[in-house]
């Protein structure tokens, strides 16, 4: 019989609610979270109501701004801009040192409220808040070499990212945008991160940095947030719809922009043996339920290898936990290691799940169908966000599955017999940002992986984005303008002596980094 679990005493959405309340005062209201612009916290907007995809607890919603107030906020965040591009570099460091020493000091907080806001389990929030603060301390260390001869934007930047990863990627860009000498504003994701991006905003707040955190709609405030004559940057992280109704304006306005697109992944099987090496990284990929820009949701096998490659996947993903992140059977036990919680929200593993439908009634194999009963739940807890691991052979061309990517935990397998075949199907999607190709020969491995439309290609071993100085682009339509990491990051939202023609995928030209 299945022991009974219940929540580990002091991390209920209560617990993590009143201790933000306790943290920032000035950020959070008894009821609702505030906006912050023209560095004060205001009670404007409309707050909206929200539920955790944990178990369907009432969470805080995003308290949306209209148009107008948007468009106040980033004529003040200009204003904030011309005086901390002024300010010297030295303080400039020691404000954004000292927010990210007060970040660290509510690290298990901020890990928390990213638990109920977003799905994460423990391990992996708190792997994203501790990225973004020892991210950033790297550049801190950094700075002075990658700003010479290089000064701050005309204008703030402005942030509009994706709910996965609320420090790791937005608040990280946000403070090392803010280090090289710009104002910066963010939207907050609309589906998740609120209250962990208020408590870091209200973190930095207080180091004098130049934050701008406001809610809204999309298409509310896209005309203040990237079209504004204000702003100097857009740097956006997202689907590609949404993008390229973005990549469109910046383009028509010729303004600075950095926008990161979603792409089909893939991971392809060519002349291979190495079998005992691929099995635990195939679990891996996993990891918060493949909600992530460099998931990797479709394996490419040669057909000769197919026998051998299920050998090693199916154990490897029928060995998957998932369930309530925060459930523990006794009081003392640690919180559970699991691959995944649940998907962002119930609409989308409903909409996931009816993809895998109608893919299988149009022809899909299922190889592997998960189910929630062996799951680490609350007992009769709401699972109506969670999907189990879901496998399907061969999806059809009419399915989504077959060349997009679907951000949940779904693997789709396709088979092929030649290099050439190998090829299109691991370039299905236009362009990508990260592949793999496990092959035994590495002069074939070298003779092909060019030819794979991905950013980044690993050589039997998974990409990801990457930290410090790593640079992270995209090929194709999975990414528009700039490219990002290391000198990079800061070279996108800096400007330099003479002609300033920056590496990324551009309308006019695509360059690669020296």
């Amino acid at each position: 019989m299945a022991a009974t679990l219940t929540h580990k005493p002091g991390t209920t959405w209560a617990d993590a609610w009143q201790r933000s309340l306790a943290a920032a005062p000035e950020a959070f209201r008894d009821d609702r979270v505030l906006n912050l612009w023209d560095g004060r916290w205001h009670a404007d907007g409309h707050p909206l109501p929200a539920v955790t995809p944990v178990d369907g607890t009432p969470i805080a919603g995003p308290p949306r701004l209209d148009a107008a107030t948007a468009r106040q906020a980033v004529r003040a965040s200009l204003d904030q801009h011309r005086a901390w591009r002024h300010i010297a570099l030295p303080e400039r460091r020691a404000r954004v040192v000292a927010t990210l020493d007060a970040l660290a000091a509510h690290r298990e907080l901020l890990s928390l409220l990213l638990v109920w806001e977003i799905g994460k389990p423990w391990r992996l929030a708190q792997a994203d808040v501790d990225r973004a603060i020892d991210g950033v301390r790297w550049y801190a260390d950094e700075i002075d070499r990658m700003l010479e001869r290089r000064s701050p934007l005309p204008g703030p930047v402005s942030n509009i990212a994706s709910w996965n990863y609320p420090m790791s990627v937005l608040g990280h860009a946000m403070l090392v945008q803010a280090l090289a000498g710009n104002a910066v504003i963010a939207k907050t994701p609309t589906d998740g991160g609120l209250a962990c991006l208020t408590l870091a905003a209200a973190l930095a707040a207080r180091e004098g940095v130049p934050l701008t955190l406001v809610s809204g709609s999309g298409g509310e405030l896209s005309e203040a947030l990237v079209r504004s004559p204000e702003i100097g940057c857009v740097s956006f992280v997202g689907g590609r719809d949404t993008g390229a109704r973005v990549a469109t304006a910046v383009a028509d306005l010729g303004k600075r922009h950095i926008l990161e697109q979603e792409g089909l992944n893939a991971w392809g099987i060519w002349n291979f043996t190495g079998w005992d090496e691929l099995g635990p990284q195939i679990r891996k990929t996993f990891d918060y339920a493949k909600q992530r820009c460099t998931a990797y949701p479709r394996f490419v096998v040669q057909r000769s290898s197919f026998d051998a490659f299920l050998a090693v996947y199916l154990p490897a993903v029928r060995a998957i936990r998932l369930g309530h992140p925060l459930a523990v059977e006794h009081p003392a036990d640690p919180l559970p290691d699991l691959d995944f919680g649940p998907l962002i929200n119930a609409a989308k593993a409903k909409e996931l799940g009816d993809q895998v439908a109608e893919a299988i009634d149009r022809g899909a194999i299922p190889l592997h169908r998960g189910d929630l009963a062996g799951g680490h739940f609350l007992p009769d807890q709401d699972r109506s966000a969670y999907l189990a691991p879901v496998t399907l052979l061969n999806p059809p061309p009419s399915s989504p599955l077959h060349h997009a990517e679907p951000f949940g935990p779904v693997d789709t397998l396709v088979l092929v017999d030649t290099e050439a075949e190998l090829l299109a199907a691991m370039n299905a999607s236009n362009g990508a940002l990260v592949a793999t190709l496990s092959c035994d020969d590495p002069a074939t491995y070298q003779r092909l992986a060019p030819q794979i439309r991905a950013f980044k290609t690993g050589h039997g071993k998974a990409r990801s984005r990457g930290d410090r100085d790593e640079l992270f682009g995209g090929f194709g339509a999975s990414w528009r303008g700039a490219f990002v990491g290391g000198d990079l990051l800061v070279h996108a939202v800096t400007e330099g002596p003479g002609p300033d023609r920056a590496p990324g995928n551009f309308p006019d030209y695509h360059l690669m980094p020296a």
